[in-house]
């Protein structure tokens, strides 16, 4: 065969995906897509819950523009075809430098909806995190996700954290790959838009606006009713033997809170043999006390603009986070991860992966059980095409590229030991 034509044919493969790509590509060509028609596909209150924030969402705000205020310099002449972008995070080979973040209560966004980003994690190969609070158990997870399973846990200290320690246990069992302690919840804030439909943290009890929003959303609807209500279910057999959804609900707040400790971040990293991850670092010096105690990844976060709208996003200060300790631990990130563009921001700026959260909920919100599948697609096709643009032959070589980034935080030094 002839060399250049040999050459050729993987770039023209790949445009010719792209260009023919699928039904769903020509209708959602970007994740901007899928949010818009979210909006009219499900309920109004699982709308709400779905794309809001803390405050006025100005921390949402924060977050794209950050991103959006990176600005890479490409180099020409260096990139005849789409680069490869497979990753190695904790000694696992995954298909791409992304992931699914973990989330709350996404079945409410669409019933059935842990189970469908586990299927496409799984079918994609990239990290799928199950959060405590997901509608699906530890092991119904690792049995859809068995190879690419990472398991979220929030703070539980009652009883000495026993409970903290079972789900641990649990998780271990099931061959979870990646623990993640979430770091950035010492209390919950109000989310206003979740408030005003009825979602604002005391007992589920649907009203005749709901009902009716539910009527009128009839793909929703049938999701439900093949699905069931929404319910944490690793939470579940312990809040009773015939424990109903708001009895699950007030036992989870009483057992969930505060911000995990150091010592107990230590105490965790006892426990758990396999990879740890702490998620919500947005200063270098807790990445270093992190590391110093045997923390294996760093995830930059400020959770999504849904705590409070005063933290800095997390694009602004990774740099200087890498800086610290990116030799010495995995560097992650997310917040406000709409395109495989920010996906490849974040890999210049030092991160080895990027997660998005709200791009998957839009996915689910338009398409339902097929949405977690289209975003991993149009992930994996934007960050290969900006790869590209800028000349990097795989995610580590965006690190070389010359960036513009106005936004980024500069710290004071660390005091003398």
């Amino acid at each position: 065969m002839d060399d250049r034509v040999s050459r050729d044919r993987p770039a023209t493969e790949e445009r010719a995906a792209y260009r023919g790509g699928s039904k769903l590509r020509r209708r959602f060509p970007t994740i901007a897509y899928l949010r818009t028609h979210a909006r009219r596909h499900v309920p109004h209150f699982a709308f709400e819950y779905l794309d809001g924030g803390a405050g006025a969402d100005t921390g949402i705000a924060h977050n794209w523009a950050a991103l959006d205020a990176v600005k890479l310099v490409p180099r020409y002449g260096v990139m005849p075809a789409l680069p490869p972008v497979e990753v190695e995070l904790f000694g696992r080979k995954y298909a791409a430098p992304l992931g699914i973040a973990p989330m709350g209560g996404p079945a409410l966004v669409w019933p059935g909806a842990d189970a469908a980003m586990a299927r496409a994690a799984q079918r994609a190969r990239v990290p799928y995190t199950l959060g405590t609070v997901g509608g699906m158990t530890i092991e119904q997870a690792a049995t859809l996700a068995p190879d690419v399973l990472w398991f979220q846990l929030y703070r539980m200290a009652r009883n000495d954290h026993v409970l903290g320690f079972e789900l641990v246990r649990r998780a271990d069992a099931a061959g979870a790959h990646v623990l993640v302690l979430t770091v950035d919840v010492p209390v919950r804030t109000t989310r206003p838009r979740e408030v005003v439909v009825g979602l604002g943290g005391g007992p589920f009890r649907p009203d005749l606006r709901m009902m009716l929003d539910m009527v009128r959303s009839p793909g929703w609807l049938m999701a439900l009713m093949r699905h069931g209500q929404p319910k944490f279910a690793n939470i579940k057999s312990y809040a009773g033997e015939h424990a109903s959804t708001n009895d699950v609900i007030r036992f989870a707040r009483n057992e969930i809170g505060g911000a995990f400790t150091w010592d107990e971040i230590a105490r965790f990293r006892d426990r758990w043999r396999r990879p740890l991850v702490l998620k919500g670092i947005l200063h270098p010096l807790d990445a270093e006390r992190a590391v110093a105690i045997g923390v294996d990844g760093i995830w930059v976060s400020n959770h999504g603009g849904r705590q409070i709208e005063a933290l800095p996003p997390p694009i602004d200060v990774l740099p200087a986070i890498a800086a610290q300790v990116g030799g010495r631990a995995t560097i992650l990130m997310d917040s406000g991860i709409r395109s495989g563009l920010d996906v490849v921001r974040a890999l210049a700026l030092g991160a080895h992966a990027a997660f998005a959260g709200k791009a998957f909920l839009w996915g689910l919100g338009a398409l339902g059980e097929a949405g977690p599948g289209h975003v991993i697609d149009l992930l994996i096709a934007e960050a290969k095409a900006a790869l590209g643009q800028i000349g990097a032959h795989s995610p580590a070589e965006a690190r070389s590229v010359v960036i513009r980034h106005p936004g980024a935080f500069e710290f004071p030094p660390a005091p003398p030991s």
